[in-house]
C-alpha cells in the first residue's frame, strides 16, 4: 500500500514538473516570438531607410574621372553607406526600361546627366540631416543639383516613429504578463510541496539546505523551458524563410543569437526567482495555514 502510495506521489509530482516545464516553454515561445519581431520590424526600418536614394547631379561639362574622384570622397563621407556613379548612357537605359521606348532617338540627343546615387546611412535618413548633407555637397563646383524626396523622408520617418512605439508598448505589456504566468506556474508546482517543505523544516532542516534543491529544479526547469522555446522558435523562422524568401535580407544570426540567449537567461532568472519566492512563502507558512 505504501509502495503504491508513493509511486503514485511521484508520478504526480513528475506530471507536475513536466506541465511547468511545458508551461514555461510557452511563455518563453511568446516572449521569443516578441522578440524576433522586433528584430525584424527593426532591420526592416533599416532597411527602408538605407535604400531611399539621394540623387547628386553633376555639372555637365564634368569629366568622368572627376565625378569618380567625387563619388570616393562621398563613399568617405560619414553620412554615406555607399553609392553608384550613374553614367548618361546608363541613366538613359534604366529610363527607356520604365518608358518602354527608346526617347534617345526620338530626340536624336541623351539630356540625361551623369549624376551619382547615393544611400544614406540609415542615422542619417531624415530631413535635418539630408538638409545639411545637401548643403555640403553643393559648395563642391561638379555638383549641380541634389535631389531626395523630402515629403517621403518625413513620412517614413513617422510612420516607423508610431509602429515602433506600439511595438515596445505591447512588448513591454506582454513581458509582464509573461512573468506573471511563469511566476503563477511554479508557485502551483511549489505547492503541490508545501507539506514536504514544511516537514523538512520541522525536522530541523536550514532554509538554504530546503530551498537549493528547489532552485536547482527551478534553474533546470527554466533552461529546459528555454530550449524547448528556442527550438520552436528555429523552426518558425525556418519555415517563414522558406514561405517568403524575401525575409532573408531582414534576417541577422548575430541578433538572433541574442534573442536566444535572452531567452535562455530570462527562463532561468524568472523561474529561479519565482522558485525562491514561493520556497519562501511556504517556509514562513504556520502549519495550520498549509490547509488553507
Amino acid at each position: 500500500m505504501e509502495e503504491f502510495e508513493a509511486s503514485t506521489a511521484a508520478k504526480k509530482t513528475k506530471t507536475i514538473y513536466i506541465s511547468t516545464v511545458f508551461g514555461i516553454a510557452m511563455v518563453l515561445l511568446m516572449l521569443g516570438l516578441l522578440g524576433l519581431i522586433l528584430v525584424h520590424a527593426n532591420n526592416l526600418s533599416r532597411y527602408i531607410k538605407e535604400n531611399m536614394v539621394v540623387n547628386v547631379f553633376v555639372d555637365e561639362s564634368a569629366r568622368e574621372t572627376d565625378v569618380l574622384q567625387l563619388q570616393k570622397q562621398l563613399d568617405s563621407n560619414p553620412y554615406v553607406k555607399q553609392s553608384q556613379y550613374v553614367s548618361k548612357e546608363l541613366a538613359a537605359r534604366n529610363l527607356q526600361k520604365d518608358l518602354g521606348e527608346d526617347f534617345v532617338r526620338f530626340l536624336g540627343v541623351n539630356p540625361l546627366s551623369q549624376s551619382i546615387d547615393v544611400y544614406i546611412k540609415a542615422d542619417y535618413a531624415n530631413n535635418t540631416d539630408l538638409s545639411k548633407f545637401s548643403a555640403q555637397l553643393l559648395k563642391n563646383p561638379l555638383v549641380k543639383e541634389v535631389k531626395y524626396q523630402q515629403s517621403l523622408v518625413e513620412m517614413m520617418n513617422k510612420n516607423i516613429g508610431s509602429i515602433s512605439l506600439i511595438i515596445l508598448v505591447f512588448a513591454g505589456i506582454f513581458a509582464i504578463v509573461s512573468i506573471a504566468l511563469i511566476n503563477n506556474t511554479i508557485r502551483l508546482a511549489i505547492f503541490s510541496q508545501r507539506f514536504l517543505i514544511k516537514s523538512m523544516q520541522l525536522v530541523g532542516a536550514t532554509k538554504g539546505f530546503i530551498r537549493k534543491p528547489f532552485l536547482l529544479y527551478g534553474i533546470w526547469h527554466g533552461l529546459l523551458g528555454a530550449l524547448i522555446a528556442i527550438v520552436i522558435l528555429m523552426g518558425t523562422l525556418y519555415f517563414a524563410t522558406r514561405q517568403i524568401p524575401d525575409l532573408v535580407v531582414l534576417q541577422n544570426y548575430t541578433e538572433f543569437g541574442i534573442v536566444f540567449l535572452l531567452v535562455v537567461g530570462l527562463g532561468i532568472f524568472i523561474s529561479a526567482f519565482s522558485t525562491w519566492l514561493a520556497v519562501n512563502r511556504f517556509l514562513r507558512l504556520k502549519i495550520y495555514d498549509l490547509y488553507r
